[in-house]
């Protein structure tokens, strides 16, 4: 390989105003980079004469042609680049120009998206995000310390580069390589940055779906895009015989989901050729305020493909104040590679191993894009203590302030401590989730603490102990669970468990303790019901192969009806229950006798499509835009250490987590089927349980039925089950001017049941949510009989 010698210096306005993230290429090909956020840029290049572009969105292109004989730098100037409007690029008398052009693009859409067919090229990423402001403590912790800012509680808190091979082929088929990558402060991590998100392709409909916000952000160039924009030609100007079209783009309603800035258009041909857009948290953004998108692409052979982009973001939550940016710059391009049959898997990512083990001299000639002042100090100061870091005594001193104990930490979040050195911590449970009440134990507490040992290559082990006791049953309950993951790659585990706890009758566990005190002391309804165990397992799971995964569990149980025990509530008014669901009014009654049961069961699941990243400390799966099937088998084995069940049952269920239909929204989708094919011996627990609902507070899984009882209309025999669930993302209350501000979406959905207990059982319901909180009215029908109806509240992660 030929000495390599390095062109450096500044680019900037003629007023001395430096020009961010412009490009730096060798003329004709695809060999550059691109400055930083100061200006600046670095480029290796052989001795010799080279004749080099520089450009900018918005600038003129400067070529400069130099002999390279010996490190050089050279500040350049480019000259805003002036848009006329004296050239007729089509002449109408009655249409808008841009707009006319615009027609033009769209015109041309679909085949401009699919035009690059395949191409290879090498990715250099850098992220950087900072906060100009903080708050002194969160949820009981020193914000300074932890994030490791300033006295002024401000600083870069994550900085990262990445060099990566990328190979592409339609229709969206992706292969990366992570040779190099680097962490300030980490000299052991592997960065999160990947080339394939920085693909943004304005040719789309829909941009950033699921992502930014539910709809996603309609294209300047969508086929739609006229119904959502107006556009203003600025001018045209020459570039290499080609006249470029600058084009503002401004939506017709602000608060639409809708891009505004500029975009470049080059005539004839109706291609994009730069973007600088940006959209903001009125247009129905989450969590971030703005966000700015630059795009430079580079005409190579008769196609153009991406030099350069850059994501900018800004916003405040709970008290920071943040900003930030994501720069990708493609170089050295193969627009007709050939790829073997099976180049292409599901794996899109691949971090090796050696990646994190570059020296700083590595990154001093192969970095594409130079540090800023900050950005170097911060590397510097990370860097220079990451020895110290991982060194017992650093470790044990930020344990120590980690280590302090809050009391009002441990009310309501975790505490957690840590001994950093030998990978272990012991997470101690909140006590806000830990005291509860229910009518069975009256006022109870279950408290727990974890101790987790891990390892550098990802393994780890955890034992769980957890005490519960009952005041008014008094009754103890302890048990200990134990699990190993000793395959990161191949999420393989091996769990065991042992004790006696007390569970609920619905292995479905479809209400949480804290939603059951509230409904039996707020609303004076205790819909959950529960039984006693005393038990021994052991599961183990593993994928056999990429989204194929099996898990097995054997259980033995000694099983114990209960009774209640307690009948206090804070209001005058109560409709409390025997703990028998089938005997409401006898308290007496036990649901089924006390009895043994050893159990074996069966879980084959896949997930259709579901793409992966591979890292040497595991494997990480995207979520999957197709179903997952999940068959089970449970056995009831009579005999075996006294077991007095015997049966089989087997089902399969689809879930489809996520289908996006454009500015409609997401949907959701679940369909199910099971039979017990013998029952020749089996108790209340060992019925097909159904995940449902009877509180006013509730699980906001989208797989729920809303009204359905608890306990009653489980089976013995078969069923079938569906949910549909749609979240709209303020498609209409984004046009009520009083409720867009809220940022409210809209929330329909349907399930319906059939199994010999329940014919024909459908419900309906409506509602809004807003981030983790939600509210819906519905209606329960018996085959054509309207049963129930009412309004349901929730806190959750789910849709």
């Amino acid at each position: 390989m030929a000495q390599q010698y390095t062109l450096s210096g500044k680019i900037t306005e003629a007023k001395g105003t430096a020009i961010p993230f412009s490009s730096v290429y060798v003329h004709t090909t695809t060999q550059g980079t691109s400055s930083n956020i100061d200006g600046q840029y670095k480029l290796s290049l052989p001795k010799g004469q080279i004749e080099l572009l520089f450009s900018a969105v918005g600038y003129e292109d400067r070529k400069i042609t130099l002999t390279i004989a010996e490190n050089t730098t050279l500040d350049v100037v480019l000259a805003p680049k002036i848009f006329t409007l004296n050239d007729v690029v089509i002449k109408s008398s009655n249409e808008n120009r841009a707009e006319e052009i615009i027609k033009k693009v769209i015109t041309k859409r679909s085949v401009l998206l699919n035009e690059v067919q395949a191409f290879s090229a090498e990715v250099y990423t850098k992220a950087m995000q900072k906060l100009h402001k903080a708050p002194k403590r969160f949820f009981g912790r020193d914000v300074a310390t932890i994030l490791e800012l300033d006295s002024n509680r401000k600083g870069i808190i994550y900085l990262s580069e990445t060099e990566s091979k990328l190979d592409f082929k339609q229709f969206h088929k992706i292969k990366e390589v992570m040779i190099s990558s680097k962490i300030a402060g980490d000299d052991k991590g592997f960065s999160f940055n990947k080339a394939s998100d920085l693909m943004v392709n304005f040719y789309e409909n829909i941009l950033f779906e699921d992502k930014l916000c539910v709809r996603g952000f309609v294209s300047p160039v969508a086929d739609n895009a006229l119904s959502y924009y107006e556009y203003k030609l600025l001018g045209t100007n020459e570039e290499n015989g080609q006249i470029i079209s600058k084009i503002q783009v401004i939506p017709k309603r602000a608060h639409s989901p809708t891009f505004n800035g500029t975009i470049y258009v080059v005539n004839d041909s109706w291609r994009i050729s730069a973007v600088n857009l940006s959209i903001t948290k009125k247009n129905g953004m989450e969590l971030i305020d703005t966000l700015n998108v630059k795009q430079q692409l580079v005409q190579v052979g008769n196609v153009f493909v991406p030099q350069s982009i850059q994501f900018s973001i800004a916003g405040k939550l709970l008290g920071f104040q943040f900003s930030g940016y994501v720069l990708g710059v493609f170089k050295n391009y193969d627009i007709k590679p050939t790829f073997n049959k099976n180049f292409f898997t599901k794996e899109i990512l691949k971090v090796e191993k050696t990646s994190n083990r570059k020296d700083p001299l590595y990154w001093e000639k192969h970095r594409s894009v130079p540090l800023t002042e900050e950005e170097f100090e911060n590397y510097l100061k990370k860097d220079s203590v990451s020895k110290l870091k991982a060194s017992q005594s650093y470790l044990d001193s930020v344990d120590q302030v980690k280590n302090r104990f809050n009391a009002r930490q441990i009310l309501v979040t975790p505490y957690i401590y840590y001994r950093s050195y030998n990978k272990k911590s012991i997470t101690f449970d909140p006590i806000a989730t830990s005291v509860f009440f229910n009518t069975v134990e009256g006022l109870a507490l279950k408290y727990a603490a974890t101790w987790r040992q891990g390892f550098d290559d990802g393994r780890y082990y955890s034992i769980k102990p957890e005490l519960r006791y009952g005041f008014a049953n008094d009754h103890f309950n302890p048990n200990i669970k134990a699990k190993y993951l000793y395959d990161p790659i191949k999420n393989a585990t091996i769990a065991i468990g042992f004790g006696s706890e007390v569970a609920n009758l619905n292995s479905q566990e479809q209400t949480n303790l804290l939603q059951n005190t509230i409904n039996t002391l707020v609303f004076g309804k205790n819909v959950a019901k529960f039984y006693e165990r005393r038990f021994f397992n052991v599961e183990a799971s593993r994928e056999f192969a990429p989204s194929f995964e099996l898990k097995l569990t054997a259980e033995y149980a000694n099983r114990s009806a209960l009774t209640n025990s307690n009948f206090t509530n804070f209001g005058k008014n109560s409709e409390f229950t025997s703990n028998n669901p089938f005997q409401p009014n006898n308290e007496n009654s036990l649901l089924f006798p006390k009895h043994k049961a050893f159990i074996v069961s069966g879980t084959l699941a896949y997930t259709v499509a579901q793409k992966y990243i591979t890292r040497p400390d595991g494997r990480f799966y995207m979520e999957s835009n197709y179903p997952r099937i999940e068959f089970n088998y449970k056995r009831g084995i009579k005999g075996v250490f006294g077991s007095e069940v015997d049966y089989d049952f087997i089902s399969v269920e689809l879930y489809q987590k996520k289908l996006q239909l454009g500015m409609l929204g997401k949907s959701s989708l679940l369909i199910g089927a099971g039979k017990f094919l013998t029952t020749e011996s089996l108790n209340y627990p060992d019925w097909k349980h159904f995940r449902a609902n009877q509180s006013i507070v509730f699980n906001p899984d989208e797989r729920y039925f809303q009204f359905l009882d608890f306990y009653i209309f489980n089976t013995t025999k078969q069923y079938f089950e569906a949910h549909f669930q749609h979240n709209f993302g303020s498609f209409f209350l984004n046009r009520i001017p009083l409720l867009r501000k809220l940022k409210l979406e809209e929330i329909i959905g349907t399930a319906y049941l059939s199994s010999p207990e329940k014919r024909n059982y459908t419900e309906f319901y409506f509602g809004i949510k807003r981030l983790n909180f939600r509210i819906h009215y519905g209606y329960a029908y018996d085959r054509d009989e309207r049963i129930k109806k009412g309004f349901k509240f929730s806190y959750g992660f789910n849709l």
